[in-house]
């Protein structure tokens, strides 16, 4: 076996716990910044890891030093039998943390089951808490209340939760204040994350991107903001804020104005079994055809890390060659 803590180091001396697992290509909304409206060509199921393929791989990768994992999509709950999958993941020796990265539209409809099989907690993402602006950004015309999606997710026992928001500037930068205010009622982690250069909004996103700078001195209009002293659980790269008695925290994601690739502990599993070293670089190896193989993937995964790029480039508008944040899940 590979020597865990050297293994668990790329070649920049970050450590790699953290495996982010796209499980679909597919969603049930398009949102203007993640997906084309009329989609991609997707994946041939034939293609697409099983669940019992998903758990082979893990299971070859905890021992390695990934600890903690995230089921992401597309969106992750239009693929049947999701709590199958969080079980066979939870029940692999070394594996500390399952999150589930979902748009919250079937959270009230599963949030027991998955908790009940496993899972230890949900990022939801929302880009608006007004029913027509979400069916905008979404190009579906769907009936969801974020609030109660979050609410689901507390009742299921799944903690922390965390709301996602992707602000974009005349679009949804006016909601500011009220997801603010919304940490100082419920007991929820609200992250506004700064649009990237891709997909449909690539060549726009310069103009409708709302620096984190800016959203944290508007939301100072609320009330004074202080850092958190208490870490969010999670494994991402958001620095959190809290009004001064909320039980909730406000969160910001700077991959454009303060990149965090320096302290990168992540590698992306995508539905067709690509292990890839970063979002927005090109670098990938496969998984899939060795693990039907029969053969053993640390070889693979040594290599993975050791060519992992330092730092994405997506600040000279470079994406790897991914057309859409639905491939990977973010």
């Amino acid at each position: 076996m590979i020597d865990k803590i050297q293994s668990a180091h790329d070649a920049h001396g970050r450590r790699i716990e953290y495996l982010r697992i796209s499980i679909t290509d597919r969603c049930n909304l398009r949102c203007v910044y993640c997906m084309p409206r009329e989609g991609l060509p997707w994946i041939p199921n034939t293609a697409v890891l099983s669940y019992e393929e998903i758990r082979d791989i893990v299971a070859q990768l905890a021992p390695l030093g990934i600890q903690r994992l995230r089921i992401t999509g597309g969106e992750p709950t239009i693929r049947p039998q999701l709590a199958e999958l969080v079980a066979l993941l939870r029940a692999i020796p070394g594996i500390e943390d399952i999150a589930l990265s979902t748009n919250g539209l079937r959270m009230r409809e599963l949030g027991a089951s998955l908790r009940d099989a496993g899972l230890d907690r949900v990022n939801i993402s929302s880009d608006s808490l007004r029913p027509e602006r979400i069916a905008d950004i979404a190009r579906r015309r769907v009936a969801f209340d974020p609030i109660d999606a979050v609410s689901a997710a507390l009742d299921a026992g799944l903690r922390p939760v965390k709301l996602n928001v992707v602000v974009m500037r005349g679009v949804n930068d006016d909601e500011l204040l009220d997801y603010a205010r919304l940490t100082r009622e419920l007991d929820v982690h609200v992250r506004f994350i700064e649009l990237m250069p891709v997909g449909e909004l690539r060549l726009d996103a310069e103009r409708l991107r709302v620096p984190s700078d800016e959203v944290l001195q508007r939301i100072a209009t609320v009330g004074p903001l202080v850092a958190d002293s208490g870490p969010v659980r999670g494994n991402g790269p958001a620095a959190y804020y809290r009004f001064a008695g909320a039980p909730g925290t406000i969160g910001v994601i700077t991959p454009m104005t303060h990149t965090y690739c320096g302290d990168c502990n992540r590698v992306r599993l995508t539905a067709d079994g690509r292990l890839r070293t970063c979002l927005f670089g090109d670098h990938e190896v496969d998984l899939r055809a060795p693990l039907r193989r029969g053969e053993p993937l640390a070889p693979l995964f040594s290599q993975a890390l050791a060519e992992k790029p330092l730092e994405h480039q997506l600040l000279q508008l470079r994406t790897g060659g991914l057309l859409a944040l639905s491939q990977t899940g973010g």
